[in-house]
């Protein structure tokens, strides 16, 4: 009974229109104060323990690290470091904004960012080349959403903190399938090109490489400060996030010089209204999950799915269809912080690995982002092309097919995860 009234007071506020994180918040107080006897002092205490965790700090400087990289000049160079590696491929400046955002998620860790900065600047070379603007914003809007599953995360972070998981493990469990779907969008591009016969660029000389590569060095060098410096232990993901932003100012503002000094207090405010919009779906999706777990409704949901004995098969396509279709009508922060408190009990009562079912959250994650009516990278991009939204979705459509695909791949086979993990000794 419970449940039902919280789950449909919820449903009722967000079909008004309401912001979710209020909605969140008006259901909680909403609830206590009429069906329990919770005391409003501990409804305080839980706001604020809620982000009084470290893992949250990451959040606010991965945030800033990526604004800085957006504005200071960092998506422009490996956009022309990948360009001459594959331009002269089928559809080369296609399959050099996929490489270009795979590149940028593993320092900005944000699918919107990676949209924006990636996308302003390869869309507009794309069509002056001669590709059809839908294929240039099916490339973009789709290859975008790697900026939450190649690390490091937002997402990841989210996810850890809703579950206690270990961020670095998430981590370096979102690299090999990054890898793989980045592959697997770059088949799905090359593929469209050659049917199609797209253009290509003149093959580039050993020598233009080279020089694309030491203009990007910069820029590529944060990916290894932030793994590399994650998996030798010298620091944790928050102290790397905190590591990347401080690298990220340096390079855009005194290597780069693309960012004047007197930019940085925009971006700073910019990245500081984002932060707080964030944690402040964070502190009410905390609350929600204390009114949750003081009701024992996920303990009740998981006793009950497992007294239904549905398997781990079942199991994990009733999640898929529950956060696909989640998706429609939440953004992934929301998605997340709701969900993974509800599902993740389930999950481990059925021996499901936290990890594996972290990285197949935000898989579907990664689809929500890019299908209607709430995608965000939907939105991002349709700003960029000026296209609408539906026009947009058909866009879409053959890289989302591909991501659905691979996201049944990475539910039932857990290796794609939690090898690499594994192999390091970090589960």
């Amino acid at each position: 009974m419970s449940a039902l009234v919280i789950f449909g007071l919820l449903l009722v506020l967000m079909l008004t229109g309401m912001p979710i994180s209020i909605s969140l918040g008006l259901t909680v107080l909403t609830f206590l104060f009429t069906m329990t006897n919770v005391p409003i002092e501990s409804v305080a205490l839980k706001l604020f323990t809620g982000i009084e965790k470290f893992e949250i700090m990451a959040i606010p400087f991965f945030i800033l690290a990526g604004n800085f990289l957006t504005h200071g000049g960092v998506a422009r160079r490996m956009i022309a470091f990948a360009t001459a590696m594959v331009g002269h491929w089928h559809g080369g400046l296609g399959l050099a904004g996929v490489i270009a955002c795979a590149l940028f998620a593993a320092v900005s860790g944000s699918s919107p960012a990676t949209v924006v900065a990636i996308g302003s600047v390869i869309l507009p070379a794309m069509i002056k080349q001669g590709f059809p603007r839908s294929f240039g914003a099916g490339v973009i809007t789709t290859s975008g959403a790697l900026g939450i599953l190649i690390p490091p995360s937002i997402v990841m972070v989210m996810y850890a903190v809703a579950t206690n998981s270990s961020v670095g493990a998430l981590f370096m469990a979102g690299v090999i399938p990054g890898l793989m779907l980045a592959t697997l969008l770059g088949a799905v591009t090359w593929y469209r090109a050659w049917k199609n016969g797209y253009p290509r660029l003149p093959k580039a000389s050993w020598g233009e490489r080279l020089r694309t590569l030491k203009d990007a060095s910069w820029g590529l060098s944060l990916i290894i400060i932030v793994i590399g410096g994650i998996y030798s232990g010298i620091f944790t993901p928050t102290e790397a996030a905190a590591m990347s932003a401080v690298y990220a100012f340096f390079v855009a503002v005194f290597i780069y010089k693309d960012m004047p000094l007197r930019g940085v207090p925009k971006i700073l405010l910019s990245s500081a209204s984002m932060s707080a919009m964030l944690l402040y779906i964070i502190t009410n999706a905390v609350l929600f999950s204390f009114v949750l777990a003081n009701e024992n409704i996920p303990h009740h949901i998981a006793d009950w799915i497992v007294g239904k004995e549905l398997g781990i098969v079942a199991f994990l396509l009733v999640v898929n269809v529950l956060l696909l279709a989640a998706g429609n009508f939440m953004e992934p922060s929301s998605i997340v912080l709701i969900m993974a408190p509800i599902l993740f009990p389930v999950a481990m009562k059925l021996g499901i690995d936290p990890i594996h079912f972290g990285i197949l959250i935000v898989v579907n994650m990664e689809v929500g982002m890019c299908h209607p009516p709430v995608g965000l990278n939907l939105y991002v991009a349709s700003g960029i092309t000026k296209m609408g939204i539906s026009e947009l979705t058909v866009a879409v459509m053959p890289w989302l097919l591909a991501m659905l695909g691979f996201l049944l791949l990475v539910t039932y086979v857990p290796a794609v995860s939690i090898w690499l993990p594994k192999t390091l000794g970090m589960m």
